[in-house]
């Protein structure tokens, strides 16, 4: 399931392509044909993520509310232009790295002059983002079950598989957004971390379990959960109200740093003081980039204890039985 920083990015790329452009929008498999006809011929107006959520408004008060799900996508084509932040987890997106370091993908496709340059091509974004083949003519034909395809004269965007897809009024996008807990890309200040700190410390539920809570924190996913747990050094199966007020708070600023550089870089890279040859390595593969998650039998990176994998929240949860302890 795309995590919160995946969501973030899907919202520029609309607010890059499409906001301030009329769109045509249909539902190439009729799933949607009601609620696109409705949007059909409007110009989209502002673009934004809520946790794992996304809101696009078009004129006359309407937003199309997204959640992706678990096998949710969204597709864009025409003439993309991949921003200074976006990169694919195979690097082919465009190259940001804050440390300079020098990251090519094994196809050697990277190239930094190509950054922000309008590319015509295919271009995924959910939970990994890739450049499919150039397309040769625009717009290209809808691949598989497209419930929304929004389309202005240069760019499209196709949905398939969210869980759900609802043309809403501003009072049912406020409704659903008062049901989410604090977002740090929208606000991470004090008052959104003191929302966070009572919606944990008054819970007596696994803090692995609340941080899965979106009426707790908006956008964790399996991913962060695991991570930030693991570098808190909190047992995944601590109540929430026996967590000191300072480690909440940590978690709460930890969040916040990692889901801003998942935005920026484009992965959830959630290892820190790595040398630039293992960041390099990170950044071209998952197995090189966490701490816990997805090493299930694998020793441990701090104290080689093997990582243990359980079931918490309908979700398979990563951690250190001895760091974690």
């Amino acid at each position: 399931m795309p995590e919160g920083h995946s969501v973030h990015r899907i919202a520029r790329q609309f607010a890059l392509h499409f906001v301030g452009e009329r769109c045509a929008v249909s539902s190439p498999q009729g799933r949607f044909a009601a609620g696109a006809a409705r949007l059909d011929g409007r110009v989209m107006i502002a673009s934004r993520a809520v946790g794992k959520q996304l809101f696009l408004e078009f004129d006359g008060d309407l937003i199309l509310r997204v959640h992706l799900g678990l096998y949710g996508a969204w597709d864009f084509a025409g003439d993309i232009s991949t921003d200074a932040t976006m990169r694919s987890a195979n690097g082919r997106i465009g190259q940001t790295n804050q440390r300079g370091t020098d990251v090519t993908d094994a196809a050697g496709e990277d190239s930094l002059a190509s950054i922000g340059a309008p590319r015509r091509a295919r271009y995924r974004m959910a939970e990994s983002e890739k450049v499919e083949n150039p397309i040769e003519s625009f717009p290209p034909e809808p691949v598989g079950q497209v419930r929304v395809r929004i389309l202005t004269e240069t760019a499209v965007a196709d949905l398939r598989g969210p869980t759900a897809c609802v043309v809403e009024t501003p009072d049912g996008v406020q409704r659903a957004i008062d049901k989410l807990g604090p977002d740090p890309i929208n606000d991470d200040g004090p008052e959104a971390e003191s929302r966070f700190v009572s919606n944990v410390r008054r819970r007596n539920v696994a803090i692995g379990q609340l941080l899965m809570d979106q009426a707790v924190v908006s956008g964790i996913g399996n991913v962060y959960r695991a991570e930030l747990l693991f570098r808190a050094r909190i047992n995944p199966h601590t109540p929430g109200r026996d967590l000191t007020e300072d480690q909440v708070r940590s978690l709460w600023h930890d969040w916040s740093k990692l889901l801003h550089d998942g935005v920026q870089i484009g992965q959830m890279m959630t290892m820190d003081g790595l040398a630039p040859d293992e960041y390099a390595a990170a950044l071209r593969s998952r197995d090189d980039r966490h701490w816990v998650y997805h090493r299930a039998g694998l020793p441990c990176r701090v104290c080689g204890t093997n990582i243990a994998v359980e079931d918490m929240a309908g979700r398979k949860l990563y951690w250190c039985p001895t760091d974690q302890a």
